[in-house]
């Protein structure tokens, strides 16, 4: 691995889901919002065009929720890595990390930190089986690089 090779690694199957999931859900609310005329029951009230358009804005909103979780990603090169998840990101250089982990069970790995911190990285998830066993590897790879060019910085050659 060379100096200035940069991995860039998301998720794939929740960006599918999250993105179909926004669309059905941003159409659901656009027909609900159609269908939004008239009487609303026995009373004097009746639903008017700013009702609509407040359903059509709800349904925005809630798209947008499921993009939120879209944003993970995680990048690396010979310097240290930096991680964005759901809510909050972290640049880190490779001398606080500790090793990279996915744990049999785990949704998604996590670096382990110098502190006995864990750290999560949600854009390696589990359920991209082999995109997230391979974005290890390679995040793994880019440590182990890091690591020798310290040892070998430490023995003066």
């Amino acid at each position: 691995m060379s100096e200035t090779e940069t991995i860039r690694l998301r998720p794939r199957r929740i960006r599918v889901v999250c993105w179909t999931s926004a669309a059905v859900l941003l159409v659901v609310f656009s027909l609900v919002a159609t269908s939004l005329t008239g009487a609303t029951g026995n009373g004097y009230g009746s639903f008017q065009r700013g009702d609509q358009i407040a359903m059509v804005g709800l349904g925005v909103f809630g798209a947008l929720g499921f993009l939120l979780f879209t944003r993970p990603r995680v990048e690396a090169d010979g310097r240290g890595v930096r991680v964005r998840n759901v809510l909050g990101s972290y640049e880190l250089p490779w001398e606080v990390v500790r090793g990279v982990r996915f744990d049999r069970g785990a949704p998604w790995a996590s670096l382990e930190l110098h502190d006995d911190d864990l750290l999560p990285m949600v854009a390696l998830q589990a359920a991209d089986k082999e995109l997230a066993v391979e974005g290890v590897r390679a995040l793994r790879r880019l440590h182990q690089a890091h690591q020798a060019r310290l040892a070998e910085g430490a023995t003066g050659r």
